[in-house]
């Protein structure tokens, strides 16, 4: 059995993952891919907590309790994929949770693809930064199609290294990603209940944050999504796929709609009106409203 929780086991290389885990040694020190079975034998670890210096991504079949997504809970029997970047701590199952489990496990280190277009653009990504109950829900199709393009990583990886060999894996490892992409966008689409109740409970929230007499700061994404149970990249692009626009512009539009409203039915000035939605600073809020509606707040007064 997994010791009680404590601090978290930091893990800075694919090598010490592998044995951490009590896997063979990688053939590639910046990758491997592992093929997830039941009844895997754990090694007992001093925490059930782990901090990866590396990208992971996965697969999981078979999990044994729901799920939640966004604010309801699904049975989700089939493949669950998940990701991971450097530096987030990831909890481990516990043994009765993955007695049945299967799927697939990826790890690579930022090194593989340092040099690569896809280095650069990693950060695009922002699934990455999802939280664990943000996981991507797979179609068989799509599973089929991800697991086959695991196992092409994994038998490239396998192959003697040749000057191609990195080039291969990398791109590989891009439409892997891009096609995780794909299946987000469409898993918003087709969980539009779960979705447009978050939605609604955004805009609520939001709404509200205006509504306050005295508004001490600017409402701050990371800040509303961590009201709303959600990570900061998933409410973005939950909202721009399904609006169009960012969390952030979502909230700069309720903004401009309140300056408006106080602007044409108080006698606070621009300046009062600036500190009274939380700005510190008027001159960041003469530059937002004229940036958002081509005018300022003063010519806007005037005008109306």
């Amino acid at each position: 059995m997994m010791k009680k929780e404590s601090e978290p086991l930091v893990i800075n290389s694919i090598t010490e993952f592998c044995k951490v885990l009590g896997h063979p040694k990688p053939k590639n020190p910046l990758l491997t891919v592992l093929e997830i079975k039941c009844n895997s034998d754990y090694p007992e670890l001093a925490s059930n907590k782990l901090i990866y210096d590396f990208y992971s991504v996965f697969i999981k079949r078979n999990i044994k309790r729901p799920i939640r997504y966004g604010r309801r809970f699904y049975d989700f029997s089939e493949g669950t994929m998940g990701f991971s970047a450097p530096k987030q701590v990831f909890t481990l199952d516990s043994p009765e949770d993955v007695a049945e489990v299967t799927g697939w496990y990826l790890v690579f280190h930022a090194d593989l693809i340092r040099k690569y277009q896809l280095g650069k653009r990693i950060n695009d990504y922002n699934f990455f930064s999802y939280s664990a109950n943000e996981a991507l829900h797979l179609s068989d199709d799509e599973e089929q199609t991800i697991e086959k393009i695991m196992r092409d990583i994994r038998k490239e990886y396998e192959q003697p290294i040749d000057l191609f060999s990195q080039d291969v894996i990398v791109s590989y490892l891009e439409v892997l990603l891009n096609y995780s992409n794909r299946f987000y966008n469409r898993q918003f689409i087709t969980r539009k209940q779960a979705e447009e109740d978050l939605l609604a409970t955004f805009t609520t929230y939001i709404r509200n944050y205006f509504e306050q007499p005295n508004i001490a700061q600017l409402p701050n994404v990371n800040d509303v999504a961590a009201q709303m149970n959600v990570s900061a990249h998933y409410l973005s692009d939950m909202l721009r796929s399904v609006t169009g626009q960012s969390a952030q512009q979502h909230i700069h539009d309720f903004l401009i709609e309140k300056a408006k409203q106080l602007l044409l039915t108080t006698n606070l000035s621009v300046n009062e009106t600036a500190y009274r939605l939380g700005f510190e600073y008027p001159q960041y809020f003469n530059r937002l409203f004229k940036n958002k509606t081509g005018i300022t707040p003063a010519t806007f007064r005037g005008n109306n």
